[in-house]
């Protein structure tokens, strides 16, 4: 068994797929290890390849203004980077930054775009994810709007520790200030608050959530929202339409010559 195989159930989107069309699809991944701070996209370039996080986390960015702009998305095991060739866009709208170094599936875009062609069940469930990401994109502007640093921040650390998998894990006032679009002294005072609370530990940008069911209580209801969108289309009880389409879709096309990213 490839090593890709073997990690293939850490990723939640290809865990959902049915054997086959699984097995297909890890014949074109291979495995990579994506560190901190490792940019995968910049904004407009072109998509060459699709990752399926299995133990990293990638922060989609939106830039404003020549900056590296705000955090839209956070991507762990439970989503894939890149889905968007299925709309026939092979550019990418955000900065894909790695926040939390760790191992991926990566496939090229034609690849996918070959794959996605021939699997029914990878177009279902991808579309299902679509769904989930423009309701999520959608909470996550009005949570920018309307709620206050300190529940932004909680939510924000739950996220992190859900795909994570880890009570513990290393960010930066600085990181937290720039993946929320605030001041770093408005996070200061949001994270002593956690602190005092003792829902968190925090010291030289190593974090503990010492009191998940604390934060959840200190967090926007946007999290909570977020977690149920995602269960109730993508969820383990979700299953795949024996006849979702007659006819695969066609596939875009895409130029040759294809780079690492």
């Amino acid at each position: 068994m490839s090593f890709s195989q073997a990690v293939f159930a850490n990723n939640r989107l290809l865990a959902a797929l049915p054997h086959k069309d699984r097995e297909q699809l890890l014949t074109h991944c291979e495995a990579v290890k994506l560190d901190s701070a490792q940019m995968l996209y910049r904004s407009g370039e072109l998509i060459r390849h699709v990752y399926f996080p299995t133990g990293c986390l990638i922060s989609l960015m939106r830039p404003v203004n020549d900056s590296a702009g705000l955090e839209v998305k956070l991507i762990g095991n439970e989503g894939v980077l890149g889905f968007t060739l299925m709309l026939g866009v092979d550019v990418t709208p955000f900065h894909a930054l790695v926040h939390g170094s760790g191992p991926a599936l990566r496939m090229t875009a034609p690849a996918f775009l070959d794959e996605l062609e021939h699997s029914p069940a990878l177009q279902q469930e991808l579309k299902r994810y679509l769904y989930v990401t423009m309701t999520q994109l959608a909470q996550n502007a009005a949570c920018t709007r309307y709620h206050v640093v300190e529940a932004r921040l909680a939510r924000w650390l739950l996220m992190t520790q859900d795909r994570a998998h880890s009570d513990h894990f290393h960010v930066t006032h600085e990181l937290m200030a720039h993946m929320l679009g605030v001041r770093r002294v408005g996070i200061t005072k949001a994270a002593n608050s956690l602190l005092k609370q003792k829902f968190i530990s925090y010291r030289r940008g190593d974090i503990t959530i010492l009191d998940r069911a604390g934060l959840e209580t200190a967090a926007c209801e946007c999290y909570r929202a977020d977690k149920d969108i995602y269960e109730r289309i993508l969820g383990e009880e979700h299953t795949f339409l024996p006849h979702y389409r007659d006819e695969p879709i066609a596939p875009h096309s895409y130029s040759s010559g294809m780079d690492g990213v």
